[in-house]
């Protein structure tokens, strides 16, 4: 069992302005939970505070019911995966695995058993006696992860270790580190600011902002039920349309969606592949762009005031550009004040 508790911690480095302001959070046994966010929104700083490497200024981080705020990185039942690998190159591949072993003092003959275990976790069997520099980026961010998993942590951080990585090999890890940490069934902490990566392979997704939690929930809802506009447009595609709604209706330069909320500002959030389009002249938007992904089409729109939205179509052969269209949103959600008002 491994349970991670995160309470009303906070950072405030010498600026003055907290990069991490009142967070908490608890993570389950076995559970894997991404903190997702923009440069800046304090999530790399939540980690490294977790795996000991920054003190918070407030606040008390357990690991099943120990207190470990004040513990230096070696004293914690935590492992921790750096983006930049952190290998040391001068060893091979096997050293690199062994040296925390040996600092333990472990018998010879069971570092060479773990070692070998781990580098079959992580499908790098035989690979031990190869240096570092022989390695590609794939293999190296193998052997960082087994680094830390060889020493058998209870909580697993991993800190955007594809960002350096293209998207075939990223996608590839990503479902392989996956597998793993449910194979193992390790606690773990994972921060990206990769929507893809987030989606894929988190239990819940934590969405921050400035320092602060904006949402957290499973990957469907986080993207289905966004709750405040700054999810909303930061989770996938999502159209934001600010309008004023009068009467039931929101309007915005010759858009009209029906919206059964209070008179007021408002934005509208449809996301592309809820947007369908028809021919019509006039129309409430023209086509500026068509592109065909091969499987699917996005249609980039412009509204009459020069807004620019997109539609995700089936048959992207049937727009052209200049078409005059009308649209039809089959779902919408509506915030105000930071605050959803309306789904549908």
């Amino acid at each position: 069992m491994a349970v991670l508790s995160i309470t009303d911690v906070s950072k405030v480095f010498a600026a003055g302005n907290p990069a991490v302001d009142r967070f908490s959070l608890d993570v389950a046994d076995g559970e894997l939970v991404c903190l997702l966010g923009p440069s800046g929104s304090g999530k790399s700083t939540l980690l490294r505070m977790v795996g000991g490497f920054e003190r918070p200024t407030a606040g008390r981080i357990t690991i099943d019911g120990e207190d470990v705020t004040t513990l230096p990185p070696e004293k914690r039942p935590t492992g921790m995966v750096f983006q930049s690998h952190a290998l040391w190159t001068h060893m091979n591949v096997f050293r690199n695995l062994a040296f925390g072993l040996k600092l333990r003092r472990l018998p010879a003959a069971e570092i060479k058993r773990k070692v070998e275990a781990v580098l079959d976790l992580v499908g790098l069997a035989g690979f031990g006696s190869r240096h570092v520099n022989q390695l590609s980026g794939g293999q190296q961010q193998r052997v960082a992860l087994a680094r830390s998993l060889v020493l058998e942590p209870k909580i697993l951080l991993l800190d955007e270790p594809f960002a350096s990585l293209d998207q075939h090999l990223r996608e590839r890890l990503r479902e392989e580190v996956r597998d793993i940490q449910q194979r193992l069934g390790i606690t773990t902490l994972f921060v990206t600011h990769g929507q893809d990566e987030a989606l894929s392979m988190a239990d819940r997704i934590v969405v921050m902002r400035e320092g602060r939690t904006e949402q957290i929930d499973r990957p469907d809802a986080v993207y289905r039920d966004p709750q405040t506009p700054f999810v909303a447009g930061f989770i996938g595609t999502m159209n934001l349309i600010e309008g004023t709604v009068a009467n039931g209706i929101f309007t915005r330069a010759g858009l009209a969606v029906p919206l059964p909320v209070a008179d007021g500002p408002a934005v509208l959030a449809i996301r592309p592949e809820a947007l369908d389009l028809a021919a019509a002249d006039p129309g409430q938007a023209r086509v500026h762009r068509v592109t065909d992904f091969g499987t699917h089409g996005l249609v980039d729109l412009e509204l009459g005031d020069g807004l620019r939205i997109k539609s995700m179509v089936s048959h992207p052969d049937l727009f052209k550009v200049g078409q005059p269209v009308n649209l039809a949103p089959r779902a919408v959600a509506a915030y105000r004040d930071n605050a959803r008002i309306h789904r549908g």
